[in-house]
């Protein structure tokens, strides 16, 4: 091999090494046997979701997976591979691919690295399962606003009984 050819895939190692050590998550997955279509569609729920689905050549993934500081996930690259990358939300893919391979039987979940750990099968179907972080914050702010609400109901039947007093 020249050094030419040595030179580019020591790039690609890097480059996919900077993804591993930058991403909040990154899921593994096998879409062989997606068509056209469906691995467009996919494509795009991830990119609209801000995640990026990158196919790469398992002995890459394995050097890059060891020198970002995840040589665990190497039993994971096998066969061919799709890594689907998140900065933002260690949740989106999960939840994308889990619900994107209940629809279409040709993409599995492989494994992955969510949140600087790794993450089995289970673990990403957990993830997936749970509210999305809007879900939460609502849920949240709903729990927080029930002490408010009941206050503002006990002062407005004490108004309304005195009104009545007043009226009566």
């Amino acid at each position: 091999m020249s050094k030419e050819a040595i030179a580019k895939k020591a790039a690609v190692v890097e480059t996919t090494a900077d993804y591993f050590g930058k991403a909040a998550s990154a899921i593994i997955v096998d879409s062989r046997g997606l068509t056209v279509a469906e691995d467009t569609e996919l494509r795009k729920e991830l990119r609209e979701a801000g995640v990026t689905l990158r196919v790469i050549k398992n002995k890459i993934l394995t050097r890059a997976a060891e020198k970002a500081g995840f040589e665990d996930l190497n039993d994971v690259f096998v066969g061919p591979s799709a890594v689907a990358f998140s900065d933002e939300d260690p949740v989106a893919p999960a939840k994308i691919l889990k619900k994107f391979a209940d629809a279409h039987e040709a993409l599995t979940l492989k494994g992955g690295m969510i949140e600087g750990k790794i993450a089995s099968i289970e673990e990403i179907e957990a993830y997936a399962a749970m509210p999305s972080r809007e879900d939460l914050l609502s849920m949240l702010a709903n729990v927080l606003q029930a002490p408010v609400r009941n206050v503002a109901y006990a002062v407005k039947a004490v108004a309304d009984k005195k009104s009545e007093e007043d009226a009566a």
